[in-house]
């Protein structure tokens, strides 16, 4: 691990490789370690930096307003990248969004892994699978919380938690109690929002994109990656990866680094 100023606030990283850069972006219920299959396998053909967003893993969060799609352009600049790919996954791809929309000419490609987009709106479908999988949970208790996003996002709606692998499991537990309690912190600090928001931005997108998910996700993420990959104009689709939920890249790492291996060439 590495940590570099960025706007005022040292981020943590891992590097490795060398050839086109490549910038790793986490979901909102892990963090940097969530690309561990990722980084070793991108590596032999690229420059992989997998980054712990401002205020998750081990990156700091000082209390001073920020944003995350400025934040990753930020460390580009700290790094000498001119522009890089950026892969997200969940809320990183969210993130990766933001950052080719605000600064289009840092970003050479997306890869999007399960990801929202900001401006999006759940569905009622997706309200409802919550109160049924989950219901009212503690915020304060971040076990409960944990285990209880866990159950919705990495095992999916139409799994059973026996069905997936228990160190699966644990780990997502583990990264997701962090992230808890980093998004707590992030609550007292103003963090800047695209404006507008990019689900009605998406033909802006002008370099090449791919777009998936877990076949095991909620349905809004799979209708989400059809959305994306039809209205960027270089839009790519890759079916769904079976037997995966959210955290697609840490539960089917095979499938997952063959595509961003062959996307990013």
């Amino acid at each position: 691990m590495a940590k570099i100023e960025v706007n005022g606030a040292l981020l943590a990283y891992d590097e490795a490789g060398s050839g086109s850069p490549v910038v790793l972006l986490h979901a909102g219920i892990a963090d940097r370690r969530m690309w561990r299959a990722q980084v070793p396998a991108l590596a032999t053909r690229h420059r992989v930096v997998a980054l712990d967003l401002r205020g998750y893993g081990d990156s700091e969060l000082p209390p001073a307003d920020f944003a995350h799609h400025d934040d990753v352009v930020g460390l580009l600049d700290a790094l000498d990248i001119g522009r890089a790919a950026l892969v997200g996954c969940s809320f990183g791809g969210k993130v990766a969004v933001d950052t080719a929309l605000a600064h289009p000419d840092r970003v050479s490609a997306l890869a999007l892994l399960g990801s929202p987009v900001s401006g999006n709106q759940w569905s009622e479908e997706t309200e409802q699978l919550w109160d049924t999988l989950v219901g009212e949970v503690d915020p304060e208790d971040f076990t409960a919380s944990a285990a209880g996003e866990v159950r919705f996002w990495v095992v999916g709606p139409h799994r059973r938690p026996e069905d997936v692998d228990p160190e699966l499991i644990r780990f997502a537990e583990e990264m997701d109690r962090r992230a808890l309690a980093a998004e707590l912190a992030l609550s007292a600090v103003e963090a800047g929002e695209l404006d507008p928001p990019a689900i009605d931005r998406l033909g802006e997108l002008r370099m090449p994109v791919l777009a998936t998910a877990g076949a095991a996700d909620v349905p809004d993420i799979s209708r989400l990656a059809d959305r994306i990959a039809a209205e960027a104009p270089h839009g790519i689709r890759l079916p769904d990866v079976p037997d995966a939920g959210h955290l697609l890249p840490l539960e089917r790492p095979e499938p997952v680094n063959a595509a961003l291996l062959d996307f990013l060439a």
